[in-house]
């Protein structure tokens, strides 16, 4: 399937464009009052996917339309994007009416390694990318004197890709937490059948640096768990060779965000947010690995939930000689504390970490750091923190991200 631009100047406003094949439309284009929309419909859906932006007359705009990604620039700059799956109905050669001059050709996509830093910005405390772009779930790591968190590029507010999500992980660090640096993209959607890049984690081993994760399906099919491979620590490829899905006994198609630590025990092990299916409890799967090729469930869970409500974004580290099992339920996150690994945990009788919605947290100059992200109009807004010690009990105190 050939990857096609279009490209028009808004001459005139009020405008229009439409294609048809079969008595169905393929492509509708509207610009009036000071906005464009364009309608894209595909064989996956009955519903069109849709980008919209501010216009004028006398753009030039560009509607880039690939398998895995369609764009709309105006005045060359990136205005908004969706992520397709199936076939496009729309081709090469089909009549457009319309009342201004379109041009439809094929595209090709170029593919240019980018810097390991694209950009710097000042202060991560309530930023997020803008125009349209917003900040979900995050995913802190410390990589040597680097404080990194990855994060899920959110736009439409989780409605993209016919609700799906179509998350993609972007990639940001610092040493002092004023200055931030930008990297590349670390986990993009690359297939039309990929529709979410769910939450997940962070964990080197030799000289490979491994991002582990599930891609939702939807429709009900099976969430592989997959992983990216960086031998630097900002440039990842996905690793075609590795993936798995959890057994029937849980839900397979909620199965979602992956941690994955080395223990004491010298074992990998990955807690895996789904559902046990017989008991219809939510609950923290349980695997384990000697290389993190081969993975084994374990018999129990970490952690089963009293009712239906899935744990979701769950974390784990060892921190002033405490174990903390750290999960999310409906977007606030909640800890647990043991003197063991990967038992025996006991909830506080304030378990709540106040980082806004699905914190997760990293060790840094001897305190925890917490990222979370605050909601503006929906799923996704701004990246916020929180620091942390502990009592000698192993109960947190909870300071601001000022006092680092």
């Amino acid at each position: 399937m050939k990857n096609i631009k279009i490209s028009f100047k808004l001459d005139e406003m009020p405008c229009y464009a439409i294609s048809c094949k079969n008595a169905r439309k393929t492509l509708e284009m509207q610009a009036f009052d000071g906005e464009i929309s364009l309608d894209v419909q595909y064989d996956y859906e009955r519903r069109p996917l849709r980008l919209s932006s501010k216009a004028k007359e006398c753009d030039a705009v560009e509607v880039i339309l690939m398998p895995h990604r369609i764009e709309l620039y105006v005045n060359e700059v990136l205005m908004d994007e969706e992520w397709p799956a199936g076939d496009k109905l729309f081709e090469l050669g089909d009549e457009i009416d319309s009342n201004i001059n379109i041009g439809a050709e094929e595209y090709t996509e170029s593919i240019i390694e980018q810097p390991s830093v694209i950009s710097v910005f000042e202060n991560a405390e309530g930023w997020y990318p803008g125009n349209g772009v917003f900040v979900g779930d995050c995913m802190p790591y410390r990589r040597g004197d680097e404080y990194h968190v990855l994060y899920l590029k959110d736009r439409h507010h989780h409605k993209s890709k016919w609700l799906l999500g179509a998350h993609q992980w972007e990639h940001i660090s610092t040493t002092d937490f004023n200055t931030w640096s930008i990297h590349p993209m670390a986990v993009p959607i690359t297939d039309p059948a990929e529709g979410s890049i769910c939450t997940g984690s962070w964990i080197k081993d030799g000289d490979k640096e491994y991002l582990y994760y599930t891609v939702r399906m939807g429709r009900g099919l099976a969430a592989p768990i997959r992983r990216s491979i960086s031998y630097d620590g900002y440039h990842f490829e996905k690793d075609t060779e590795f993936g798995f899905t959890v057994s029937d006994k849980y839900h397979t198609a909620s199965a979602r965000d992956p941690k994955v630590v080395k223990g004491e025990d010298g074992l990998f092990h990955m807690f895996l947010t789904t559902s046990l299916v017989a008991e219809g409890k939510g609950c923290l799967a349980h695997y384990v690995s000697q290389d993190m090729e081969k993975w084994e469930e374990l018999d129990h869970p970490i952690y089963v939930a009293s009712d239906e409500e899935q744990p979701e974004c769950p974390d784990y580290f060892k921190y002033n000689g405490k174990y903390y099992l750290i999960f999310s339920l409906k977007g606030e996150a909640h800890y647990m504390i043991s003197d063991k690994p990967f038992e025996d945990f006991v909830m506080p009788s304030d378990s709540v970490i106040p980082c806004s919605s699905v914190p997760k947290g990293a060790e840094w100059d001897g305190k925890l750091i917490f990222t979370g992200f605050k909601r503006l109009g929906g799923y996704g807004g701004s990246m916020t923190f929180k620091a942390a010690t502990a009592k000698e009990n192993g109960e947190l105190i909870f300071e601001g991200i000022g006092r680092i």
